[in-house]
């Protein structure tokens, strides 16, 4: 995990030690290759998570009224001529037709929604830019600081790192799922109470991680708290209050 001091700060001037090695092993393997040519290793998360999305499902051709999806994610193309219809979605893609989109149903905050999806988009992106469901914050984009936590079939995931099209049929929970109404939940309202925040960015991924800890471990030690929102990371340092609130949310949960 990257230190929490300098998550943000990272200088591109600093080269360390053994990047400098690194570039110099590229620059050996590359030697010979065609000027402006990719390197065959040169490869960015964002290229390894679209490859990974392609190869999981490559797409869905979508018809009219945008309700053609696929059947099974997976595969490449359609052998079917005759698509099926259920729930006023149809299923299915024309004969030899490739795929590059396909209609995913997600169950967020207890409603199904239907979304279509690219195979290279992240699950933060389509809460955030397909449903609106702009709580669930993207800091980091790779893993690492926990503010896109959200609960996946009740476990907490970093959805920046999940690919929408692999989570169909999964049962997300992101912050604007927490409170029942205008009535807060018991984490929530103790946040409120201890100001477990400074700037807010990472505080939905911090109340999402403090809820699944508490519904698995009702009654936490210190240890155990610090232990479970480890991945999450609080540029404002606002970590005593942090532990503050889950402490007083585990203590309201057995009263």
């Amino acid at each position: 995990m990257a230190d929490g001091n300098n998550l943000f700060d990272e200088d591109p001037q600093k080269t360390s030690k053994s990047e400098k090695s690194e570039k110099t092993t590229n620059d050996q393997q590359k030697q010979g290759q065609p000027e402006g040519e990719r390197s065959p290793w040169s490869l960015s998360r964002r290229r390894l998570i679209a490859g990974a999305g392609a190869v999981a499902a490559t797409g869905v051709v979508v018809g009219t009224g945008a309700t053609v999806a696929v059947e099974k994610l997976g595969g490449g193309s359609s052998n079917k001529s005759t698509p099926t219809q259920s729930n006023g979605v149809t299923y299915g893609v024309p004969s030899g037709e490739s795929v590059t989109a396909s209609v995913v149903r997600l169950n967020v905050n207890g409603v199904d929604q239907f979304v279509s999806v690219t195979p290279n988009q992240s699950l933060a992106e389509v809460l955030r830019e397909n449903l609106g469901l702009t709580g669930t914050k993207t800091g980091c984009d790779r893993s690492e600081c926990g503010a896109c936590t959200v609960l996946v079939d009740g476990v907490p995931h970093n959805s920046c790192s999940l690919l929408a099209i692999r989570e169909d049929g999964k049962s997300i929970i992101t912050v604007e799922g927490l409170a029942q109404g205008t009535t807060l939940s018991t984490v929530q309202k103790a946040f409120m109470d201890n100001m477990g925040y400074q700037c807010g960015f990472c505080t939905s991924g911090q109340m999402l991680q403090a809820t699944a800890l508490l519904k698995s471990n009702p009654n936490p030690d210190e240890a155990a708290i610090r232990h479970a929102l480890s991945g999450n990371l609080c540029k404002c340092g606002a970590y005593p209050n942090i532990l503050a609130s889950v402490q007083a949310a585990a203590k309201a949960t057995k009263a």
